[in-house]
């Protein structure tokens, strides 16, 4: 027999829920959504993307004691590939981690994330976020409406089906992705016949010959399967003219939406992620060596005096042309430039 006696406890027991945050984090907690374009794995194993985009919502669970969690969708089956970075700017994504220069078009800044010859070693990548030009493009992209929680570098192989692609004078006439907008430039300034396109198209281009050569992360073209059709693979361990900025990246209005300790957290747990991501890069760059050759593509290593080629084509394409669009572009090359 329910009484008003009964009523009243029930309606005080869930007076009490509700004046306790601890319970009401328990029982709803706090989802948020996070698209990429990359294959999708486990925690230990496939795409060293998809494996940092998981290790953080892992992370960020137990740090945040189950109030936020990360749901990771990866292969763009949430969202088209290049439509992920409006969408994290405009709030409709929480989360992605997508190749910055991707967003060059609605950000012109954006495209200082691929430009070619600008950072040729990981050791030099590692600086950017605590010198100037990392706090710079930091402050960039939150105006814009977007945070980076880690920043991820990947520096770029070339797989052909022709010759190999050591030094500028190697693209002429040959049809060649560079992935982004200045690479392309320098690569058309070269006589390349350039194709545009994500890296998640390049198996695609490679087989029904729009592509006879792609530049893209080791990682990529490891995930992607280049290796099917590739006779020369320039490989980038330990030095490269291709690193791409692909950060883990936060809608600011779903930061901050986020408590206090929430906001930390991600902060923390991004930061932390840093170091994984710098040690899978470097190892996919050495494992790409050993797929392609297995699979029968001859290796070449670039050098010094290659890179050296290409830097000197860079500044008078890609690097002239970015410079000239507004004064925020030139500033921020100028801070790249000073990290040695």
């Amino acid at each position: 027999m329910i009484t008003r006696r009964s009523l009243l406890a029930t309606a005080a027991t869930g007076a009490g829920l509700l004046a306790c945050p601890a319970v009401l984090r328990a029982q709803s907690p706090k989802v948020l959504k996070l698209s990429h374009q990359f294959p999708g794995g486990t925690i230990d194993q496939g795409d060293a993307r998809d494996r940092i985009a998981r290790r953080f919502g892992q992370a960020v669970e137990q740090r945040t004691g189950g109030s936020l969690q990360v749901q990771v969708y990866p292969t763009s089956s949430l969202m088209k590939t290049l439509a992920q970075f409006s969408a994290v700017r405009k709030g409709a994504l929480d989360m992605s981690l997508v190749p910055l220069s991707y967003a060059g078009g609605e950000v012109v800044e954006t495209n200082l994330a691929l430009m070619p010859a600008l950072v040729s070693s990981y050791e030099q990548a590692a600086r950017w976020r605590t010198a100037r030009i990392g706090e710079e493009l930091a402050k960039t992209l939150s105006d814009k409406g977007v945070i980076i929680l880690t920043w991820v570098w990947q520096s770029g192989a070339v797989a052909s089906r022709v010759k190999p692609i050591l030094e500028p004078g190697d693209v002429k006439g040959v049809k060649i992705r560079g992935g982004g907008r200045e690479m392309d430039m320098m690569f058309q300034a070269a006589g390349g016949i350039v194709s545009t396109m994500p890296s998640s198209e390049m198996y695609i281009g490679m087989q029904t010959g729009a592509l006879e050569a792609a530049v893209s992360a080791s990682t990529s073209l490891i995930s992607f399967r280049l290796d099917e059709m590739t006779k020369n693979l320039t490989a980038g361990r330990g030095r490269s003219f291709w690193f791409i900025l692909e950060p883990l990246i936060m809608s600011k209005a779903t930061f901050d939406a986020l408590t206090p300790e929430q906001r930390q957290a991600v902060r923390d747990v991004g930061q932390e992620m840093e170091a994984f991501s710098f040690e899978a890069a470097k190892a996919d760059d050495e494992e790409i060596v050993k797929i392609y050759a297995a699979r029968g593509a001859k290796v070449h290593d670039l050098t010094d005096a290659h890179i050296a080629k290409w830097k000197e084509l860079a500044r008078d394409t890609a690097w002239k042309d970015f410079s000239a669009k507004n004064a925020r572009c030139a500033e921020l090359l100028k801070l790249a430039e000073q990290v040695a």
